[in-house]
């Protein structure tokens, strides 16, 4: 990895807050706005959750912002406290009484949990795990976010991701002419990419981090897809469906869709890439409100059930070097997908060393749920990021694997600002260039 690549990367990511565009929604319209999402939103599993809390600091011990920092502010459960507020004055049954005793929310007060929604928070999901009552936190920040950026109040660099995917149809600068000629640069080098082709079981697709930073992913995956005899097409399109509500992600499900039925696809099949997986995966059924025709997985599990099926097979590396792994939030923690990446680390000759919390209980990098967009953010991040840092030197491993890109970057971003030297691998990228006959 160019580490000049980053850096310039790191530049242009800081500069997204200051290419968006001012809002001209009064206070009043965002509170409006704002609470409409919230009522439209808050069904009766929600308003379970919000009757049933405890408060007994558990989502704050497994929150990696809270850890970090220390700082009670951070609790997940505090995030949703607005939220909380508008259910039980408008829909709860006391509303009658909290109208009475409990104040109405605010635009400043919206404003100020920009910080707590967005900075502090990457819907990881580890708050819902702990959590002994079963409260699932991370959705209700994630409506949270929903009415936030309903009232024109996500963080700037959000708002400016949004109007490119809207305008300009790219993301970070990435579109279908970027893809399509990150393919032929690959295809030049004797790597076979089919690129939207008319007929194709396996849909893939490729990210604006591959793009950008990490081309020899889909190189590696183009390789790895050739290797199976596998009928698969590289769709144009971007899959990152940005998670700051349901408008734009609903457009780009649907184009999807489309894509992949009219070439007949069976599988769509994602990149190392943790925002398109959840919402492809787990939100597009509903968000289209019928079944996908067609299954969803990541390379990842495409690569454990290749190895599985003795399709695919892998030279281990000599000398039997450690890695440990780390699981990506979404589809670890969110997908289950645990025994595949440690089957192709097995089948590469790796010794691994799990750390202390790996996967249902692993720890985010710090940048998930597009938190590595914030530059005013970076140190919140760079805290959570430091938990990683502690949790893999003491594993004692000499390098750390993972599959998602998102978490890559991480990695990389905040090893260079505390000056770690330990290695960060790509697991797609380590399958492909061990592949054997």
């Amino acid at each position: 990895m160019n580490a000049t690549a980053i850096g310039t990367f790191r530049q242009e990511l800081a500069g997204l807050a200051g290419r968006a565009q001012p809002s001209h929604l009064s206070d009043a319209q965002r509170v409006a706005r704002a609470k409409e999402v919230i009522l439209s939103r808050v069904d009766e599993s929600y308003a379970t959750y919000l009757e049933t809390c405890l408060h007994c600091g558990m989502c704050a011990e497994a929150c990696h912002f809270f850890l970090g920092t220390g700082q009670a502010k951070y609790t997940p459960i505090h995030k949703v406290d607005p939220l909380k507020r508008v259910y039980r004055r408008e829909t709860g049954p006391l509303r009658w009484l909290f109208r009475l005793v409990t104040r109405d929310i605010t635009a400043g007060e919206l404003e100020s949990y920009q910080e707590l929604v967005f900075d502090s928070c990457t819907e990881c999901g580890r708050c819902d795990l702990m959590c002994p009552m079963g409260i699932q936190i991370s959705p209700m920040i994630g409506i949270m976010r929903e009415a936030l950026a309903a009232a024109d109040l996500a963080p700037p660099a959000f708002r400016a991701v949004k109007a490119e995917q809207t305008t300009a149809h790219k993301v970070l600068g990435v579109g279908r002419a970027e893809i399509k000629a990150l393919a032929a640069r690959i295809a030049s080098e004797g790597v076979k990419v089919p690129v939207d082709s008319d007929r194709a079981d396996i849909v893939y697709f490729a990210t604006a981090l591959d793009a950008r930073l990490f081309p020899e992913s889909l190189k590696q995956a183009a390789k790895i897809f050739n290797r199976t005899g596998a009928s698969w097409t590289l769709l144009s399109a971007s899959p990152e469906l940005l998670g700051t509500g349901e408008s734009v992600a609903e457009v780009d499900l649907k184009g999807i869709l489309s894509e992949a039925e009219q070439r007949g696809a069976k599988s769509v099949i994602l990149p190392q890439c943790g925002h398109a997986y959840p919402r492809l995966r787990f939100d597009g059924a509903n968000i289209l409100g019928r079944a996908l025709p067609f299954e969803v997985l990541s390379i990842t599990e495409y690569i454990g059930r290749e190895l599985q099926a003795g399709r695919l097979k892998l030279k281990p590396m000599q000398g039997q070097p450690t890695v440990t792994y780390h699981d990506p939030c979404k589809i670890g923690r969110g997908g289950g997908v645990f025994a595949e990446p440690r089957a192709a680390i097995g089948a590469l000759g790796l010794q691994l060393r799990e750390m202390e919390s790996h996967e249902r209980t692993n720890y985010c990098c710090g940048g998930g749920g597009g938190q590595f967009l914030i530059d005013k953010a970076k140190h919140l991040r760079q805290r959570a990021f430091e938990i990683k840092m502690r949790e893999v030197d003491n594993t004692g491993a000499g390098a750390v694997i993972t599959a998602c890109n998102s978490c890559r970057y991480n990695y990389l971003a905040g090893a260079s600002d505390a000056n770690w030297q330990t290695g960060i691998q790509s697991l797609v990228e380590m399958v492909g260039a061990q592949l054997t006959d």
